[in-house]
């Protein structure tokens, strides 16, 4: 039996196999669910507002057995900003809210700048380099091309002279 016809007669039976399978996971009747969901509730942003609190002054005892100087290295805090971020979340969700939600973000900045306002990095301040180095800086590139251009005019000049 000639191999381009087995080919061919393979690839026809792959190819009804994939069809097959991708027909059936796009199907409907496998993603499309009957039973009744729960109802939709709105967010109770009142209750947020408390809930957010409370892990709020969870936070605030846990970092008061932190020392002032090590409010600002993160290594020192990070599991208690954990737990405070999970709680938050939690109770967003209890409550039927998304989150973050506004709500959430403006709490979780006064948080900030209760703890952390006194945290920002100073800035940087460049300067040049002293005057000998900048000049060094500078003419090297330019004589380095200098002299390419003066080796590449002498060397088209040679092959003049040997051509």
């Amino acid at each position: 039996m000639d191999t381009n016809p087995l080919a061919l007669l393979k690839l026809s039976v792959l190819w009804i196999l994939v069809d097959a399978s991708v027909m059936n996971s796009l199907s409907a009747n496998e993603s499309f669910s009957l039973e009744p969901t729960a109802p939709w509730r709105p967010c109770n942003e009142s209750r947020l507002q408390w809930e957010v609190e409370v892990c709020g002054e969870d936070f605030k005892k846990e970092m008061d057995h932190i020392k002032l100087q090590y409010w600002c290295n993160l290594t020192h805090f990070i599991s208690e900003y954990y737990r405070f971020t999970q709680c938050t979340e939690v109770k967003s969700k209890m409550v039927h809210c998304y989150w973050p939600n506004p709500l959430v973000e403006s709490y979780i900045i006064r948080i900030h700048k209760h703890f952390f306002s006194n945290c920002t990095n100073r800035q940087v301040v460049y300067v040049d380099p002293p005057d000998k180095t900048l000049t060094v800086l500078i003419l090297v590139p330019v004589f380095l091309t200098l002299a390419m251009i003066a080796l590449v005019v002498w060397c088209s000049k040679r092959s003049d002279i040997l051509a």
